[in-house]
């Protein structure tokens, strides 16, 4: 190509070179200075996350995977990469990079998140029409999340190994075990408990899932009581008001959700799944699937929909004002009478204490 003077020639290198120096067929750069860059949607984007958290209308574990996934958007992309200059090309390269470091469900996971994250610059008007993300960024398909699903294993634990679990741990993480079990409890839900949603005189749990604000009531066994009760005789005192509310705070007042990279309560439940020689791609939130499992042989769904906090979508759902306490009480005892199923493991279950 010709150009009319070598100034033009230099402006034409300057506007292209970021493009062919990465190996990209350089796109059209008219309107260059008013296009909108990556930075520009990923500040935007988390700051209008970052309010919904604020307000309690986002899970903190939430905003930190929307977070990790600009992180990665930006060193892929470059932070100055303009919107109308992504490809489904780029998108497809992404998620070659993403799939040999990621299983098939965190693969899902970020893709999914990306698409919200670039879905946001359209719906607020930061470009005027969608990304194109083209065929090759789709999720795994359901034979993919179905076959991994085959290859992991059971993500659930039996009756035994639940013991061993509960007699060993230590507080507070024996009580955190016990709700898990007991009421379905994941991770996050443990995390945030707080004060008020645990009556310990009258044995029941009134606690909304952070994750979603379902509504959720469950009964508390007499172990799970108990392993509160002495836990909250010697929980510390909280370093900050922000943790002061919840039920359970590290040995230095800080609540279990402070650094989500971290991810405390998975790595205190893996030492001890080592310590027992508990194997498999099981930990912590694998309690609340054998929940799901264990409960769901009572026959009651309904009730048991109720207690791990899922809200199926259904018209009845919608007409279904309450659901008894007998019904719940019934599949919490289910549960019970699987874990602790006969008096034979008490002298066992007391040598593992000590």
């Amino acid at each position: 190509m010709l150009f009319r003077s070598p100034q033009a020639a230099l402006e034409r290198w300057l506007a292209e070179k970021d493009d062919l120096l990465a190996g990209r067929n350089p796109r059209c750069r008219e309107g260059v200075a008013e296009a909108p860059t990556l930075r520009s949607l990923v500040n935007q984007f988390l700051t209008t996350k970052a309010m919904l958290r604020d307000n309690g209308e986002l899970s903190p574990h939430t905003w930190s995977g929307y977070h990790e996934v600009c992180q990665e958007l930006v060193e892929t992309f470059g932070r100055d990469r303009m919107l109308t200059d992504l490809m489904p090309e780029d998108f497809e390269k992404l998620r070659t990079k993403w799939a040999a470091k990621w299983g098939v469900v965190r693969l899902g996971a970020e893709i999914n998140r990306a698409r919200v994250v670039f879905n946001f610059a359209h719906k607020n008007r930061l470009i005027p029409a969608p990304i194109w993300f083209g065929e090759g960024f789709k999720r795994p398909s359901k034979k993919a999340m179905r076959l991994n699903r085959a290859e992991q294993g059971s993500k659930m634990f039996e009756a035994d190994e639940v013991r061993r679990m509960i007699y060993v741990a230590q507080p507070p993480m024996n009580a955190m075990l016990l709700l898990a079990i007991n009421a379905g409890l994941g991770n996050n839900d443990v995390g945030q408990l707080p004060l008020k949603a645990v009556d310990l005189e009258s044995g029941w749990l009134d606690y909304p899932r952070p994750k979603t604000g379902v509504s959720r009531r469950c009964p508390l066994w007499p172990e799970t009581l108990g392993a509160i009760r002495e836990w909250i005789d010697k929980r510390p005192t909280p370093k900050s008001a922000d943790d002061a509310a919840l039920v359970f705070l590290t040995f230095r007042g800080n609540g279990w959700t402070k650094d989500l990279k971290d991810r405390p309560i998975t790595k205190e439940c893996r030492k001890l799944l080592n310590r027992l020689g508990i194997t498999g791609n099981r930990n912590f939130y694998a309690l609340r699937h054998t929940f799901e499992t264990i409960g769901g042989e009572s026959k009651d769904q309904v009730a048991v929909n109720a207690i791990m906090g899922h809200d199926d979508g259904s018209m009845a759902s919608v007409y279904r004002e309450r659901i008894s306490d007998e019904r719940l009480k019934a599949v919490t005892e289910h549960v019970r009478t699987w874990l602790f199923r006969s008096e034979e493991h008490t002298s066992e279950l007391q040598s593992l204490r000590h």
